[in-house]
């Protein structure tokens, strides 16, 4: 269990909802990845009642909590104007705050994303900006009221998983009382891993799942994944080192005369 901004839920795995086969697909790997979060876009669905939607129909009896997205906004104003009418449709006041800056990268743009976020939290939303891994930038975020900060591995859709350990490892280090999830990049269940035993509190992603030969076996292998790497982050990894270390005593010697090396 753990509590992401006001709400207290078991999984550290978010998942989208977008590109999958078919809405039957998409509801059977949300429910077998187990996420009680899921991400859905204002602009890739329709405004119409739930009643009459049937994207709706699909998502609203798995019990997830529902985080809007601002995608395909280019600038602040326009991803204001997309939160607050995802506030509406979605009746929620939490939103993921996507302002791209980069059509090739889709890297976000540093100075819209801030203004959007500040205006944002003073509307009284609850931001979850996807970002870079840039330090001075997150802290701008932080800076604006911003609770929660979704950094990216690698580009949106790449699949490249973590191409800055450092940068995140810092991040990680420098805001140890902020909610990180890793947003954007994520292609293998490994990725998901390595972000987990970084210390981050989750994941989001959605491309790996959904654009996989097998989304619902895919959705299982990143839930066990997410699992494997909190669990080897909570336990403490042992440090790596330039040089063996013997595992096993020597024969001559008591492992209680062996000096122990650290």
């Amino acid at each position: 269990m753990w509590k992401l901004a006001d709400k207290i839920i078991e999984s550290r795995f978010l998942l989208g909802t977008a590109q999958y086969p078919s809405l039957q697909i998409m509801r059977d790997a949300i429910i077998t990845s187990k996420t009680n979060v899921i991400t859905v876009s204002l602009k890739r669905q329709s405004t119409q009642p739930p009643g009459d939607n049937v994207f709706w129909n699909s998502i609203k009896d798995l019990n997830c909590h529902l985080l809007p997205n601002t995608a395909g906004c280019h600038n602040a104003a326009d991803a204001i104007n997309t939160a607050e009418m995802a506030r509406e449709v979605f009746q929620t006041n939490w939103i993921k705050l996507e302002v791209i800056g980069d059509d090739y990268n889709l890297q976000p743009d540093p100075f819209e994303l801030v203004k959007a976020a500040n205006q944002l939290i003073q509307n009284g939303f609850e931001v979850f900006p996807y970002c870079t891994d840039d330090l001075v930038l997150c802290q701008r975020l932080i800076d604006c009221g911003c609770q929660i900060l979704m950094p990216w591995a690698s580009p949106i859709g790449s699949g490249k998983g973590i191409i800055n350990v450092y940068a995140l490892e810092t991040l990680r280090a420098r805001l140890p009382h902020t909610t990180l999830i890793i947003d954007a990049g994520i292609g293998k269940p490994s990725h998901a891993t390595q972000a987990m035993e970084l210390g981050f509190d989750g994941v989001l992603l959605n491309t790996a799942v959904s654009l996989s030969k097998h989304p619902i076996q895919m959705a299982s292998a990143f839930r066990d994944a997410i699992v494997a790497g909190r669990s080897a982050f909570k336990a403490g990894m042992i440090l790596e080192r330039n040089m063996a270390n013997p595992s096993t005593s020597l024969l001559d010697t008591p492992f209680w005369h062996q000096e122990v090396v650290t």
